[in-house]
């Protein structure tokens, strides 16, 4: 037998939160359970945390664990403060809290292009920005 090869591992995905066909937000209508092949059939609230994206999850694990402080935020994601504050008032935005949340101010055009220029954004993230002002 060779050793080398791992058994397969499984490979979980995340479930998509809208249609790709008409956009519309997708039901969940059925779970299963991979151990016994158990199947529940029914209409489920959806998880408004299963949306997120890596980037999100890995943002609201570190602000969760920092206890909300934004420059810890920013320490540990190695980005600058307004950097920090703009994902995390993203990620409040794509939760649907965006709009109950105080607002600080949006970076200006001037900002956005130190955080480029620092490395901190991307020159796509950087354009989106400034075609929001």
């Amino acid at each position: 037998m060779d050793r080398s090869r791992r058994p397969q591992e499984r490979i979980e995905h995340r479930a998509p939160s809208d249609c790709p066909v008409c956009g519309a937000e997708l039901a969940i209508i059925r779970l299963g359970c991979a151990s016994c092949g158990t199947e529940l059939a029914g209409v489920f609230q959806p998880c408004e945390f299963c949306a997120l994206n890596d980037k999100e999850t890995e943002m609201l694990r570190v602000f969760l664990s920092s206890r909300g402080n934004l420059r810890e935020v920013e320490k540990h994601l190695g980005v600058s403060y307004p950097t920090a504050r703009l994902r995390f008032a993203e990620l409040l935005e794509k939760l649907g809290l965006g709009e109950t949340a105080e607002r600080e101010p949006a970076l200006s055009r001037d900002q956005i292009l130190s955080e480029v220029a620092s490395g901190a954004l991307s020159p796509t993230e950087a354009q989106e920005l400034i075609s929001q002002l």
